[in-house]
């Protein structure tokens, strides 16, 4: 499907349970990486079962030393026949102990190699030598985050996806997409709660009138309703750029800071709209507030976002201000 119509499935999914469209973006992302990346036999085998809904494949990335320096990795794998033999730690992987599979990127060149040194790899995680755990995280508890451990795990050589030290070049692409499809989950998110605090203030009377009638509760909820209209609009234009073939990651930089914020805001306000009925884990609010914060993390912090759009900004003057400094030195 085109980019525009999977952000729609997306938010409408997440309109209806957050942490069900979350199998919908892992499946989008990784499958995306797996079939442009993977060896045909590979990715024939596991690109119908992730449609399918029976096979979950993770994205092994981050380490315990590097989060947003994602090209800081430390986990390594070494050619040996037929195989690569990977060792190393990754963490905070969603779906790390319900995953079938997972695309490792792991260092087959020199430190110094940096982004040119990491290479992906296919790795089924029922192979011998990975041990998995699981984190108690705040929100998003049914996707669940935990660590891989790889101790000695030999990979076939065939499951090197794309060619070696590229794997960190096929990964970075794929987030503009994911980011954007995040930023919708947080949006569907947002207006099911909106939605939801909207019906409860026309209904609930106070003061010989439904609460709906009082500036103090309806503005902040417009407000909302403002905001969340915003974020949703700049995700389907990066969207369409996307699917125009045009640039747009700063646009997808601008959606994954401001969305994930702007829904935890709004989801919190519908939790005080509701007054002491919000505060009870019998209402929705309080799942989708903690689900939707974990997202101002995962995949990149504001403070990172607000780094990349700087770059796609100013980034050429910034070269062109370093080759001539360099010049004159």
């Amino acid at each position: 499907a085109d980019g525009v119509t999977t952000g729609m499935l997306m938010e409408t999914l997440a309109y209806g349970d957050f942490n069900v469209s979350y199998v919908q973006l892992m499946a989008s992302l990784m499958g995306s990486i797996i079939v442009k990346n993977a060896a045909p036999a590979l990715a024939a085998h596991w690109v119908p079962r992730i449609v399918s809904g029976e096979a979950i494949i993770a994205l092994g990335l981050t380490e315990p030393r590097g989060g947003s320096d994602a090209a800081n990795l430390q986990l390594r794998a070494r050619r040996d026949g037929g195989h690569f033999v990977l060792n190393g730690e990754k963490t905070s992987i969603s779906f790390a102990d319900q995953a079938d599979a997972a695309v490792v990127f792991a260092r087959t060149g020199a430190v110094e190699d940096g982004a040119g040194g990491v290479s992906a790899f296919f790795v089924p995680l029922d192979l011998p030598g990975i041990t998995r755990t699981a984190f108690d995280d705040v929100g998003s508890k049914i996707v669940g985050r935990g660590s891989l451990f790889l101790d000695d795990v030999r990979v076939p050589a065939e499951y090197l996806m794309g060619a070696e030290g590229t794997g960190f070049t096929q990964v970075m692409r794929g987030f503009d997409y994911s980011r954007i499809l995040i930023a919708l989950q947080c949006v569907g998110a947002a207006q099911a709660s909106l939605d939801e605090a909207w019906a409860y203030v026309k209904d609930r009377d106070a003061f010989g009138a439904p609460l709906a009638q009082y500036q103090g509760v309806s503005f902040p909820l417009a407000e909302g309703e403002t905001m969340i209209a915003a974020a949703r609009e700049l995700c389907y234009h990066g969207l369409q750029l996307r699917d125009a073939g045009r640039p747009h990651t700063a646009e997808a930089a601008m959606v994954k800071w401001f969305a994930p914020k702007t829904a935890f805001d709004v989801v919190h306000q519908c939790l005080l709209s509701f007054g002491h009925y919000g505060w009870s884990m019998d209402l929705p609010h309080q799942q989708r507030m903690r689900d939707v914060m974990g997202l101002e993390i995962g995949d990149g912090p504001a403070p990172v976002m607000k780094l990349i759009i700087a770059r796609e900004k100013v980034g050429r003057i910034a070269v062109q201000y370093a080759r001539k400094k360099g010049a004159t030195q």
